[in-house]
């Protein structure tokens, strides 16, 4: 289930529909006045597997919350340098195959747990006819999405032809359990601190 702050902009609208023809088997729902809790409650009795809650300030998005249902784990992210499909520069229409994954750089032991959250947006069973490929790299604790469709050329040399869209994500925090403000257990959160050394990286 993707959903959003209670106000959507036309840009947001955008970027949803950019990430409906990403992750297959997705579904927007409108929020209205319902809180996070009751979206959660509402997507499990819909047999959802995860929650995607986009947030914006003054009509740009700046935030990613991934809620895995029904027990959680929640993560947030920051979000940021979005580049819809429409503005990658000769870009390919996606197929409706269902698409492979690469997780790279993925390390520690918080990395694994980031990355497996990833791979539960997807199936599992891809279809490589479609040659449609989805990109997660960890670069300094920077997570870059890329999405696009490869061919092969005469030499068996392959060939990327990006789809779109494009964004980076910067994990905030991971919360056990579904989302919860009050009374959620964090199990890891970035602080100002952490930044001090540039060689220490947690993903």
């Amino acid at each position: 289930m993707i959903t959003t702050n209670k106000a959507p902009s036309v840009y947001l609208h955008t970027f949803i529909a950019d990430m409906q023809a990403v992750i297959p088997n997705s579904a927007y729902y409108k929020r209205g006045t319902y809180e996070l809790k009751k979206v959660c409650t509402m997507a499990a009795k819909r047999e959802f597997t995860d929650i995607m809650v986009i947030n914006e300030n003054k009509k740009t998005p700046n935030a990613l919350m991934l809620i895995h249902l029904p027990d959680g784990p929640t993560a947030y992210f920051k979000l940021s340098s979005i580049t819809l499909a429409k503005e990658v520069f000769n870009h390919a229409r996606p197929s409706d195959h269902q698409p492979e994954l690469i997780l790279n750089n993925f390390t520690t032991r918080l990395g694994h747990r980031i990355a497996r959250f990833f791979t539960s947006l997807l199936p599992q069973v891809p279809e490589f006819e479609g040659r449609r490929v989805v990109t997660f790299h960890n670069q300094r604790d920077f997570l870059f999405f890329r999405h696009h469709r490869y061919m092969f050329e005469g030499d068996k040399r392959a060939r990327l032809q990006e789809i779109g869209p494009r964004f980076t994500l910067k994990l905030k925090h991971l919360q056990l359990g579904t989302f919860d403000t009050k009374f959620g257990e964090y199990e890891w959160m970035h602080t100002q601190k952490m930044d001090t050394s540039r060689r220490r990286y947690f993903l």
